[in-house]
């Protein structure tokens, strides 16, 4: 069983107007924003921020079994440079596809719940769609730029802050052989 979606989330879509003949479409542009820091979309090290706005652009199709929608969404990212850790700022366009299946089409009866989202009560809600997309193509390891030096492993300042030779003294002389 299903539950039905918000319909006054603004990521949820009508697909009355398609009805189910195969071949009709509908294309929207539409401007969401992004979910909340508890729901946040992204990774510990770099996330879309709660409220920003998430860019649709999406088209919704009529198949046999279902609604294919596809196009791309655009968002904004905030994360930490995993070398050094300044503040990382990027933005991120990604292809979407995913078919929504009618109730009782046989796409319905042969997958999972878990495997396709469904078409519920004439519509489609593609929050989980968007999100997944996003995190997937995210990098594990965000970079302020590719050729950042990092920190000092020694005094834990930025490298390229620090002045041409520098070396702290290794206070350790079990490290000095090293």
């Amino acid at each position: 069983m299903h539950t039905h979606p918000d319909l006054a989330s603004p990521w949820v879509f009508s697909t009355r107007e398609l009805g189910r003949r195969a071949g009709a479409m509908r294309a929207y542009h539409r401007e969401v924003a992004a979910p909340p820091e508890e729901r946040r979309i992204g990774l510990d090290v770099i996330a879309v921020p709660a409220g920003a706005p998430v860019m649709l652009d999406v088209r919704l199709e009529a198949v046999t079994e279902g609604v294919y929608v596809s196009g791309t969404a655009s968002v904004p990212l905030v994360g930490e440079c995993a070398r050094c850790l300044d503040e990382v700022t990027d933005e991120l366009t990604v292809e979407l596809g995913e078919l929504f299946a009618y109730p009782d089409s046989v796409t319905d009866e042969t997958t999972d719940d878990d495997e396709l989202p469904r078409v519920v009560g004439e519509h489609v809600d593609l929050e989980q769609t968007v999100r997944d997309a996003i995190v997937l193509a995210l990098p594990l390891a965000p970079l302020c730029s590719e050729d950042c030096a990092g920190l000092c492993p020694d005094c834990g300042q930025r490298r390229v802050d620090l002045e041409p030779g520098h070396r702290h003294e290794i206070l350790d002389p079990r490290w000095a052989a090293l």
